[in-house]
């Protein structure tokens, strides 16, 4: 088994190629991660097209949901987007909070917050920023985000414990999450759990649905919803990658279930009502600097 450093790693190199990938691929494949299908175009991806706010530039087909559409997101609110990619779902939370809004995009992978960067000096964006970093380590401060968003990732990081424990850092008391992501019921064949493509995948690094869950309710988080669900299925000629022909017949007729799920939570307490920051201000309130590596 892979250290958690060694899989960061496998994930960084592998995104940092993908960031490069075109759409079609990304969402015929795990991830982007694996080879892509010639059965299924879209395995993992939901549409984002009818979305207000999507920029289809960012959009690299990476996603497993539309945690921004079921995020309660208002006007003014700052927002933070975990693992943001190109910032596609960042655009999308900026269209909900508006100018007076603040959105952060935080991502580990250089290609991608450049990527991200160019997207929105592009559409001319002032209030959207994407800070390089890791999301169980996240550049901010206690008690900045209104509501924090994510799609697809914490199933990317070794220890999702410490990423939720991190959301309930930064999320404000009575702040909340929408985080779309990959989950399990059953084991997975262990062809596939230690392959470091389908760690990259999303698959591989999925941990079980209700070990899921315990974790968000056992680090304080309340009015625990799951917002949206739906079945993965992976198609053989990927599986037949990782698995003999009869491994694949009996991982097809077995138990395990690939899930997508959207899971909605609260931070307890009461929001503080008052005016919203500025850039500037926000920056002077997390001690953060302009060219700090933060912006």
């Amino acid at each position: 088994m892979k250290s958690e450093t060694e899989l960061k790693n496998v994930v960084k190199e592998r995104y940092g190629k993908i960031a490069e990938q075109g759409r079609v691929d990304n969402s015929a494949s795990c991830c982007g991660a694996t080879t892509p299908s010639n059965k299924v175009y879209n395995i993992m991806t939901d549409d984002y097209s009818q979305v207000e706010g999507y920029v289809s530039d960012a959009d690299l087909g990476l996603g497993c949901g539309l945690p921004t559409q079921f995020a309660k997101i208002s006007k003014g609110d700052t927002v933070i987007d975990l693992g943001s990619g190109a910032g596609n779902d960042c655009f999308v939370a900026r269209h909900e909070a508006g100018a007076e809004g603040k959105i952060i995009g935080i991502d580990f992978t250089p290609s991608m917050i450049q990527k991200a960067i160019k997207n929105a000096e592009k559409l001319g964006l002032n209030n959207v920023e994407f800070r390089e970093g890791d999301i169980d380590n996240m550049p901010v401060n206690n008690n900045i985000a209104d509501v924090i968003v994510s799609n697809c990732v914490l199933n990317l990081v070794p220890n999702k414990e410490k990423v939720i424990n991190e959301i309930y850092r930064v999320l404000k008391p009575g702040g909340h999450f929408s985080i779309s992501d990959i989950v399990l019921a059953g084991q997975l064949p262990a062809a596939l759990k230690e392959d470091a493509e389908m760690y990259a995948g999303c698959v591989a690094g999925a941990i079980q649905k209700n070990d899921y869950l315990k974790h968000i309710e056992d680090t304080g988080f309340q009015n625990i919803v799951i917002q949206k669900e739906k079945p993965i299925t992976i198609p053989d000629d990927i599986l037949s990658k990782y698995l003999q022909p009869n491994d694949v017949d009996e991982f097809n007729k077995g138990e395990t279930g690939i899930f997508s799920i959207s899971v909605y939570a609260e931070k307890p307490g009461k929001k503080n009502v008052k005016s919203k920051l500025s850039l500037s201000e926000l920056q002077e309130e997390e001690n953060c600097t302009p060219g700090a590596g933060c912006c």
